[in-house]
């Protein structure tokens, strides 16, 4: 059942932190569209039925977040073949066919930030070659999101060499895992360096990598935005390497939500980053 007043949600547990109702909100004044966008803390025992629901809770559908990602791609009708290779879904739609689909929009995100950082010539960089460190779920997304971008080479590196090569999995012919040990080596050859796991976040361990391998003209990026400055892309920058922080990547993944639920394609302006990084300051 369909509210003629377009509603949107972002749904995890715990929830509070989300940022994702400041986005939206900021597009839905920008633009002047009477909806909503709502913040839902849903406990992982109740995912389940609160799924099934959505067709007659009025809402169109909603952003999924942590700790519901892979239960919503089990439970969503269908999923785009990108969800489906993710085993993860962000983002739900509820269809006109009363279907609930499952997209996972961190991939195109973070390509999308990655355009309007470097250009879209970035795959090019270096020899092609990506390393991406980590084998969680963001990793699982962006070396996806590599693949369909065209990278000729990603190399997942993990210091569990069983979950580098699950990730790994997802492009074959592509991507193959790398020993953490052998990071310095791969380094020189690489054109972008991505870091998906949490070190570097606040309260977590630094990230303690040396760049100075890096080739001239390659580029870092880590999709940790608090802070929004890691300690890595510090190092990049002192390098004189191209530095890709992780809020874009939450900004850009927010977009195709926004135009399936509101009906209106949005764009990632300075304004709407510095309302977010002055909430991120408080």
């Amino acid at each position: 059942m369909s509210s003629p007043v377009p509603r949107a949600f972002v749904v995890g547990h715990p929830i509070a932190h989300s940022r994702s109702p400041l986005i939206h909100g900021h597009w839905l004044a920008e633009h002047g569209i009477s909806g909503s966008y709502e913040r839902l803390d849903v406990a992982p025992e109740a995912f389940p039925e609160f799924v099934r629901s959505l067709l007659d809770s009025g809402f169109r559908g909603g952003n999924v977040t942590i700790p519901h990602k892979e239960a919503a791609c089990a439970l969503a009708d269908t999923l785009t073949p990108r969800a489906e290779k993710i085993g993860a879904v962000n983002t739900l739609m509820v269809g006109p066919d009363g279907r609930i689909r499952g997209d996972n929009t961190d991939a195109p995100g973070f390509c999308a930030h990655l355009d309007h950082s470097l250009g879209t010539d970035w795959p090019a960089r270096g020899n092609g070659t990506a390393v991406v460190l980590g084998a969680g779920g963001a990793a699982r997304a962006i070396v996806v999101g590599l693949a369909e971008r065209g990278m000729r080479r990603i190399l997942v590196a993990n210091r569990t060499p069983a979950r580098a090569e699950a990730v790994a999995a997802l492009a074959p012919g592509i991507a193959d895992a790398l020993a953490w040990d052998d990071l310095p080596a791969a380094l020189a050859e690489t054109g972008l360096l991505v870091n998906t796991t949490s070190l570097g976040m606040k309260g977590q361990p630094p990230l303690a990598i040396d760049l100075a391998r890096m080739p001239a003209g390659a580029a870092v990026a880590d999709i940790v935005y608090a802070p929004l400055e890691t300690d890595l892309l510090a190092a990049a920058r002192r390098r004189g390497l191209a530095a890709v922080d992780g809020l874009g990547m939450l900004l850009h993944q927010a977009v195709p939500g926004f135009e399936a639920w509101f009906g209106l394609r949005p764009t990632v302006t300075p304004a709407l980053r510095d309302r977010i990084v002055a909430d991120l300051a408080r």
